[in-house]
């Protein structure tokens, strides 16, 4: 089970972050990605973070404005989001990669990559 957090009403170029703590889950051995989905609009990649938590992966839409982290003692993954932007409104979604232990040469960024995912939590860039 995976429950996101963090979420809420922030004016454009300032900063969120986002947690999504996951429960009765091997956190450790699971890569952890995130996505969001706007009103209208299909669920799409946000950024994701390998096992290890030596490679991350991001959109090109949030490439140096958005961190992913883990803390696998807290089994939690984060999204740090600075330089919000009113396009960055959506439904945030954070999900378990479907396989442990994947090899870190290939980081999961596709939506079949991914099997549990979090109930979501909204964000909105007010302009």
């Amino acid at each position: 089970q995976l429950q996101a957090s963090g979420g809420g009403l922030v004016q454009a170029g300032g900063s969120l972050r986002l947690s999504c703590a996951a429960i009765g889950l091997t956190f450790s051995r699971y890569g952890m990605g995130w996505f969001r989905q706007a009103p209208g609009k299909e669920r799409e990649f946000v950024a994701s973070i390998t096992w290890s938590g030596g490679t991350t992966k991001y959109a090109d839409s949030v490439k140096g404005r958005f961190t992913i982290s883990r803390g696998n003692a807290k089994n939690t993954v984060y999204l740090q989001m600075n330089s919000l932007k009113p396009e960055d409104t959506a439904v945030y979604y954070c999900a378990a990669d479907r396989y442990q232990w994947r090899a870190t040469s290939v980081i999961p960024i596709s939506l079949n990559d991914f099997e549990s995912w979090g109930q979501g939590t909204q964000v909105t860039v007010s302009s």
